[in-house]
């Protein structure tokens, strides 16, 4: 994904914006303003929200900056990857500790808790921040789920995580939305297998059920939350994320 555009209002497979608003650097006329700001509505609608007026600015500042800034990577080390006849099954990696912006969201469906978390999140990463100036993208941005007590249903509660880059991780600016939350988390081993697609609760569940499948019997794995880490934006049809599986003492 060039940015993570908000991969929460994934879901637009065949509806895909104009090659000349995409591919140029330069800033938006009137026109292509809205024909982006349409592009956004109409995938907002596939996760039952809505996309407000206030988001045209950052809506524009990700697209031009995706054409000239470099994602950064949320740093990270592979420590085993696990294959069969050539394709890899899931692999395991250590993320270091590190400061993320995070907003927690618990509206009626996962897709509309992700999709207003990462608009909040998108705002403060274009310039509604103390330092006034855009802050780059990393990836992947993180959802985080919890499960209920019987361990098939999600919790309404869901955690959006941006990793600040890595200019920031030091002195991190703070957001004017008290919504978002700079938190430092600590170092997690996770287990990672890749999917592709749009990300809802139904997608999740199917995922978690495949990793099981593979690893069997695990005590040493958590069994009521897991993460969903996103690296596409909306107007790739075939989108890659990943589910995480978090290790015991994590």
């Amino acid at each position: 994904m060039a940015l993570i555009s908000i991969e929460d209002l994934a879901g637009l497979d065949d509806e895909q914006v104009d090659d000349d608003i995409t591919d140029s650097s330069e800033p938006m006329d009137e026109e292509q303003q809205d024909r982006m700001y349409a592009h956004w509505q109409a995938v907002g609608r596939t996760h039952h929200v809505s996309v407000p007026g206030e988001m045209r600015g950052p809506i524009e500042e990700m697209t031009r900056r995706n054409q000239t800034s470099e994602r950064e990577p949320v740093p990270s080390v592979t420590i085993s990857r696990h294959e069969k006849l050539g394709e890899v099954l899931y692999e395991e990696r250590v993320y270091p500790a590190g400061k993320w912006a995070c907003v927690s969201k618990a509206d009626m469906l996962y897709e509309q808790s992700i999709s207003n978390a990462f608009m909040k999140l998108m705002r403060f990463i274009c310039k509604e921040n103390s330092t006034g100036r855009y802050l780059g993208m990393s990836v992947p941005v993180v959802n985080e789920i919890t499960m209920a007590d019987d361990g098939t249903n999600f919790m309404k509660d869901v955690l959006t995580a941006y990793y600040l880059p890595a200019e920031f991780q030091a002195r991190p600016p703070e957001p004017t939305d008290p919504d978002i939350r700079i938190v430092h988390r600590d170092a997690i081993h996770v287990i990672a297998r890749v999917f592709y697609g749009t990300t809802t609760e139904e997608t999740i569940s199917r995922q978690i059920s495949i990793l099981w499948e593979l690893l069997g019997n695990s005590e040493d794995v958590h069994r009521d939350r897991y993460m969903v880490a996103v690296y596409e934006n909306p107007g790739v049809p075939q989108r890659r994320n990943e589910i995480w599986f978090v290790r015991r003492g994590s």
